[in-house]
């Protein structure tokens, strides 16, 4: 098993997107597949967000994860967040959404983030609330009930 940047593996943009649209499509005034591929090839970087993460064994895209500026708008103070957090179905409860939010979470720390939000649809935090992550409060957001939550990075957050 591996991590690598989606900057490094474009090939793998389609794939992304139909995971996307296929779980995601709902929230978007205007869902279409080309316009989550142009979204997703503005992050390809790896050393400045917005970034996404793959996690492959043997180049079989197994989950994806997205570190990126303010996801919600309602928080204009809060301005990295992890998000688009994708396991394929097949590859589901064997432990790889830990992994990716995991190393998410190191890649963040290694860019001097002191802090990072995420929205979860979760309201109890799943795993987020596993890995240390902290409610913040419960809103609508696009029609949907969701979790904020908050993860300090830095011992002096």
């Amino acid at each position: 098993m591996e991590f690598s940047y989606l900057k490094d593996k474009p090939e793998f943009i389609s794939q992304i997107a139909i995971w996307y649209f296929e779980q995601w499509a709902y929230l978007m005034q205007s869902p279409s597949l080309k316009l989550i591929e142009e979204k997703l090839r503005s992050q390809l970087n790896s050393n400045e967000i917005p970034l996404m993460i793959l996690l492959l064994k043997e180049n079989q895209l197994l989950g994806v994860a997205q570190l990126k500026y303010h996801e919600m708008d309602i928080y204009i103070d809060k301005e990295h967040w992890l998000g688009g957090v994708y396991i394929s179905k097949e590859h589901r409860g064997k432990g790889y959404a830990t992994k990716i939010v995991k190393k998410a979470k190191e890649i963040a720390f290694s860019l001097n983030i002191d802090i990072l939000y995420l929205q979860t649809e979760n309201l109890k935090g799943g795993i987020y609330k596993e890995l240390g992550w902290q409610p913040i409060e419960q809103v609508t957001n696009k029609g949907d009930e969701v979790l904020v939550m908050q993860c300090p990075l830095r011992a002096s957050v």
